[in-house]
């Protein structure tokens, strides 16, 4: 084994709880000598990519090295549910956002923005859904789309959903790329086959080639409404 291997095995093990992401990329970048992480001096393909998506790259393949040639140093803690989607992109035409003459300061705005997606549940979105209230008083449209986007992304996460774009009245989700995954194998994804096979007329599911490959989706239609996308999800279970 390398030195280099061996460092990255004793950052993998001493960085091993949720959330740690950041230091052990920053230990990669350490090991590999990537140049000046903030300023203009960045080597190689991170430069190219950026750090958000090297970052991203960085912790699959840690996940993958946990489930395969480390896997004796992690055992699989059978009652935890496995994840098979770590984060979930919403690309959407309606506006999700605390609108600037509802938070005025920009600072502001960002800090919500930043605990808004560090919350994890309903019972902690509810509470924060309280204090802005109780700050900048009763939310308009914007918001109250914003909060149930968040919804969104919790449930999608729990079908597969890698992608979820809400546009001209459709709700088209991506499945997880890999098509050899477990997941397809899950109940979760059964009750999306289920669903779909008792209502035809609202939705469909299809393979489409994208330029990562091919892809598995589901489109639901007549999605006027980031609520209505969120009550379809839910029925779904």
């Amino acid at each position: 084994m390398t030195e280099d291997a061996r460092k990255k095995i004793q950052a993998l093990e001493l960085f091993s709880d949720l959330g740690s992401g950041l230091h052990i990329a920053m230990k990669d970048l350490e090991i590999r000598g990537a140049g000046d992480l903030l300023g203009g001096e960045q080597s190689g393909f991170i430069n190219d990519i950026g750090f958000d998506a090297y970052q991203k790259i960085l912790q699959e393949a840690i996940e993958e090295l946990k489930e395969n040639e480390f896997k004796d140093l992690y055992p699989i803690d059978h009652d935890t549910v496995k994840e098979y989607v770590k984060e979930v992109q919403i690309d959407t035409d309606f506006e999700i956002l605390f609108p600037d003459d509802y938070v005025n300061s920009v600072s502001e705005r960002l800090i919500l923005y930043n605990k808004l997606s560090t919350l994890e549940t309903e019972e902690e979105l509810q509470v924060f859904e309280q204090e802005i209230t109780d700050r900048f008083g009763p939310y308009p449209t914007q918001v109250a789309d914003l909060l149930d986007s968040v919804r969104i992304k919790w449930l999608a996460k729990k079908m597969g959903l890698e992608k979820v774009i809400l546009k001209q009245k459709r709700l088209l989700g991506y499945f997880v790329a890999d098509q050899q995954s477990d997941f397809y194998q899950t109940e979760a994804f059964s009750k999306m086959l289920q669903y779909v096979q008792t209502h035809p007329k609202s939705c469909v599911m299809k393979e489409k080639q994208t330029k990562t490959g091919l892809r598995l989706l589901v489109t639901f239609i007549k999605i006027d409404s980031i609520a209505k996308a969120l009550t379809v999800l839910k029925s779904i279970g």
